[in-house]
């Protein structure tokens, strides 16, 4: 369709909707996700647990978490993902009460997965899914801004919540968290799904707002399974470093320098995001997953390579955090790029349990290979296992023979 045809504010960004997002985001990630591992030796203590036993919970509340993502992404484009977020608000509330007045491991362990489960409906998958809905044709520069917006979440809420559990019980920093979800996030995410995307949705075509995928139907099964494959493996890589970043850096030899290698990892992460929306404009989704699969696991390569080299870790960190930055993104907006709007906030769930499940062992298995192999071998496996996404995207660039994926 011809762009002029459009109505003029189809074609701008909803500034006011990124803003207000980019708030909520930041919230949903520091309340429901960065806090856990700064209250996690609290809450093992209380419930007489051990570090493994409450990363374990963890785990499984990830994985329960991911099984229910497809059910989401269905209410996403049934509902809508203004409706979703506003459900989730409600449910992160009650979820991080019930945490809080936990009498037990179990009932503990319960309200996690309801952590995680609303998790689903407040982070990424249903803000994407929202910037979608209202404006699919600018979209894909919206989630840019978004995560952009987004990439402060640990940086803000690591030290809020060393603060807060300085002074008071992990039980009150998450009422003092619900609270936050309950108060600020939900009437965001209200006068999202009752206004503003409701008047998108009156004053705008179907016809007008709808954006086409790239791929022909026929190849659509083999170009989301490629995709899948692609953002899984990603996600096992950056779920097992991560995890274990500090204490593997100091495990090849950098010591107590691991800390000031990791701190560059959030920065550089936000630096990719920033770097995309000046300089990514003319570049294909594709080609933007390609670069994010080419820099993680080239990164671990580099830290193997080079250990116990200070250098050889910064550009580790430096390279890993602007693969992930860019990561973050093109999850976002290669499905949108690939398989239109249509659909999208479905697709989106089926890949995010896929990616969840993953992810969610990622933790354990790289323990175990550094256990049992040792840290330099596991580093190796993972970057192995890694690079095999650049073969998954270049794949889904066979199946657009009109497009140049490098």
């Amino acid at each position: 369709m011809d762009g002029a045809a459009l109505k003029p504010d189809v074609e701008r960004v909803p500034v006011a909707v990124i803003l207000a997002l980019g708030l909520t985001q930041n919230i949903g990630y520091g309340t429901l996700y960065y806090s856990f591992s700064i209250l996690a030796p609290s809450i093992a203590k209380d419930f007489s647990w051990s570090n493994e036993w409450i990363f374990g919970a963890l785990s499984v509340a990830l994985l329960i978490g991911g099984l229910t993502a497809p059910w989401t992404g269905r209410g996403i484009d049934r509902f809508g993902a203004g409706r979703m977020l506003t459900i989730g608000s409600i449910l992160a509330a009650l979820a991080l009460t019930a945490c809080a007045f936990s009498p037990g491991k179990t009932v503990f362990v319960v309200a996690l997965i309801a952590v995680q489960i609303s998790s689903n409906l407040v982070q990424y998958g249903a803000a994407f899914a929202l910037l979608v809905q209202i404006r699919p044709r600018t979209a894909q520069r919206s989630i840019t801004y978004l995560t952009l917006l987004a990439g402060f979440a640990s940086t803000i809420f690591w030290p809020i919540t060393s603060a807060l559990n300085a002074h008071m019980s992990w039980q009150n920093v998450y009422l003092i968290y619900a609270a936050l979800n309950l108060f600020l996030c939900l009437p965001i995410h209200a006068w999202l799904s009752g206004g503003l995307a409701q008047t998108r949705k009156s004053d705008t075509s179907k016809t007008e707002r709808a954006v086409a995928g790239s791929l022909a139907p026929a190849a659509r099964m083999t170009g989301f399974l490629l995709m899948v494959t692609g953002f899984a493996l990603q996600s096992f890589v950056n779920a097992a470093v991560l995890a274990h970043m500090v204490p593997m850096l100091s495990a090849i030899g950098l010591g107590s320098a691991g800390v000031t290698v990791g701190t560059l990892f959030g920065p550089s992460q936000v630096l990719s995001r920033f770097t995309n929306m000046i300089f990514g404009r003319d570049l294909s989704q594709l080609t933007l997953a390609l670069i994010s699969a080419v820099l993680m696991p080239g990164a671990v390569a580099l830290l193997t390579l080079t250990a116990p080299s200070l250098s050889g870790a910064l550009a580790f960190a430096v390279l890993f955090g602007l693969g992930s930055g860019l990561n973050s993104i093109v999850q976002g907006t290669l499905t949108l790029a690939l398989f239109g709007s249509d659909g999208y906030g479905q697709r989106q769930g089926q890949v995010l349990a896929v990616r969840l499940v993953v992810s969610s062992a990622a933790p354990f298995a790289m323990a175990f290979m550094m256990e049992n192999i040792g840290v330099p071998a596991a580093l190796m496996f993972t970057g192995a296992l890694g690079s095999i996404s650049i073969a998954a995207f270049l794949g889904i660039g066979r199946l657009e023979p009109k497009s140049d994926p490098l």
